[in-house]
């Protein structure tokens, strides 16, 4: 009688199993090349490769920090960290009051900075993910039973397959400013975090850069665990436990063109390091550098040295954070001595920016007064950094007050270079210069948009819209009257919103879907309102 009851809970529970352990491999997210526009992005820089090249051209150095936020730094009247490093590159050049990120998260950022084009054009709308629920049931436990906290897993659906899960990041068929500049007989290097992609086509060395050094990651430690000298805070939210737990290892390993390698130094100075010797053995030929620093990304890690110079500071979090602030400053100063040592100062345009804003979720910034921060689309999570120099052709102490983006980069760095953009493709990055020497006298942009699956937002001239679908809120702000986004103007304009609505329905005709779906959803409460963000 047991042993049937046994055979007859097997036979009623067996077809639950199989639904709970069945995988979700779903192919609506098989990742394939788009094999014409690849064909035309190799003729088209093919034909670039045959030209003849002046050696005259400008070098490019583009400098990225990660997650810093505005008020983060005194080029923007911060009051807890003094930058003058970074502060310098603003008073020798022009400083953006309006500039924008395309996402208020890292790599869709960066991924429109270094195409010149919105990464919804390509699919490149959400954070690549290298982990899924392999089935329902990890899906339930983990959902039920692993306290995540405001990383909120995603509605279930279908996951992509291991081998397309390897092929996210930066499609091969996009022209990234380093295979542009590259084809027209510049030296290329990037030093610091990638985050577009760790196989095959998606690694810097496969996408225009000839020297790389740093990691593919979102993150990595900036010295190992326990090491002398350095102070560590870490902090108790879902992802930081991760974050710590890889250490240096797989695509968080530090590597040189590819090969990992054992780096002793504080990785902020030695991402600055490698970026000062690229400059010393490249001066003679133009250059594209590429510096995407990690500071002040977490994990929080800052020397004793720089954490001491804060140490009337009492909460640890802020110390460190400041600490890497500073570091990352000093670094900075450090390629700025270099260009400068070179002789090659007015014979390079260098960019300083932030990815997006600060990451309140640390507790170590608000970007205030600016509302919200990183995974928000408020202008704590958008709103970014932003400064050119060029000695000689920008003057020095310059402040521009219309809307920009990072997108701007691409075509802003490419006109300097004298290349040509390829014709094939939308470029939704504008050539700055003219708008910063006083020659173009309108906008740069229309307009500015983004999305990530339920999240949108739109800024045209003094109006911005957000639209948060899972929340169930839309919020209308008047930029010029209303910069921190206290008084939501909805209720009283609808003919306002659904403006913005059509101007947003009319850029997205040109886009696509995600290359793959997210993990994660990010909860916040700002103002005592609920909103989520898709990660």
């Amino acid at each position: 009688m047991k042993k049937r009851l046994i055979v007859l809970i097997a036979l009623i529970l067996s077809p639950l199993l199989i639904y709970l352990m069945y995988p979700l491999d779903d192919r609506r997210y098989a990742i394939t090349a788009d094999r014409a526009m690849l064909e035309r992005k190799r003729a088209f820089l093919d034909a670039r490769r045959t030209c003849a090249h002046a050696r005259n051209r400008p070098n490019i150095v583009i400098i990225l920090a990660d997650d810093l936020g505005k008020t983060d730094i005194s080029l923007y009247g911060g009051t807890a960290v003094h930058t003058p490093n970074i502060d310098a590159l603003g008073k020798e050049g022009v400083v953006f009051d309006e500039a924008y990120c395309t996402s208020p998260i890292c790599s869709p950022s960066r991924a429109g900075m270094l195409t010149g084009r919105y990464g919804q054009r390509y699919g490149y709308e959400t954070q690549p993910n290298s982990r899924y629920p392999r089935n329902r049931l990890e899906y339930y436990a983990y959902k039920n039973f692993v306290n995540t906290g405001n990383w909120v897993l995603a509605p279930l659906q279908g996951i992509p397959a291991e081998e397309d899960i390897a092929r996210q990041g930066l499609p091969a068929s996009e022209i990234t400013l380093a295979e542009l500049l590259g084809a027209d007989g510049y030296r290329t290097a990037i030093t610091g975090k990638w985050h577009l992609g760790h196989n095959g086509d998606f690694i810097p060395n496969n996408r225009g850069f000839g020297y790389q050094y740093g990691f593919y990651e979102a993150f990595t430690l900036y010295a190992p665990i326990g090491s002398p000298g350095i102070v560590e805070h870490r902090h108790d939210y879902f992802a930081s436990k991760h974050i710590w737990a890889q250490e240096r290892t797989g695509t968080c390993a530090i590597r040189r063109d590819g090969a990992v390698i054992d780096e002793k130094e504080y990785l902020t100075f030695a991402i600055a390091r490698e970026a000062v010797q690229f400059i010393k053995e490249n001066s003679a030929a133009p250059f594209l550098l590429y510096v995407p620093f990690s500071a002040p990304h977490t994990p929080f890690q800052a020397p004793v040295s720089y954490c001491e110079r804060f140490s009337h500071v009492a909460d640890t979090n802020k110390r460190v954070y400041y600490a890497m602030i500073a570091a990352l400053d000093d670094a900075v100063g450090m390629i700025s001595r270099a260009i400068k040592d070179a002789g090659l100062d007015e014979k390079t345009l260098v960019v300083f920016a932030s990815d997006n804003g600060g990451a309140t979720y640390t507790g170590a910034t608000d970007n205030a007064p600016l509302k919200g921060g990183k995974f928000t689309n408020f202008e704590g999570g958008i709103n970014v950094p932003l400064a050119l120099r060029w000695k000689g052709r920008i003057s020095g102490g310059a402040r521009y007050t219309k809307p920009v983006s990072l997108l701007d980069v691409f075509a802003t760095a490419a006109s300097a270079a004298g290349c040509a953009l390829p014709s094939d493709r939308e470029i939704d990055g504008v050539d700055l210069l003219p708008y910063v020497t006083g020659s173009a006298k309108c906008s740069p942009h229309r307009a500015l948009f983004w999305r990530s699956c339920f999240n949108r937002a739109v800024r045209k001239g003094d109006w911005k819209l957000i639209v948060d679908e899972r929340s169930g809120r839309k919020l209308l702000y008047n930029m010029r009257a209303d910069k921190v986004e206290h008084r939501d103007l909805s209720a009283g304009n609808p003919e306002t919103i659904e403006e913005l609505m059509n101007h947003f329905r009319a850029w997205e005709k040109g886009m696509t879907g995600p290359l793959w779906p997210r993990v994660m959803d990010y909860r916040f409460v700002i103002d005592g309102e609920e909103f989520y963000y898709a990660l």
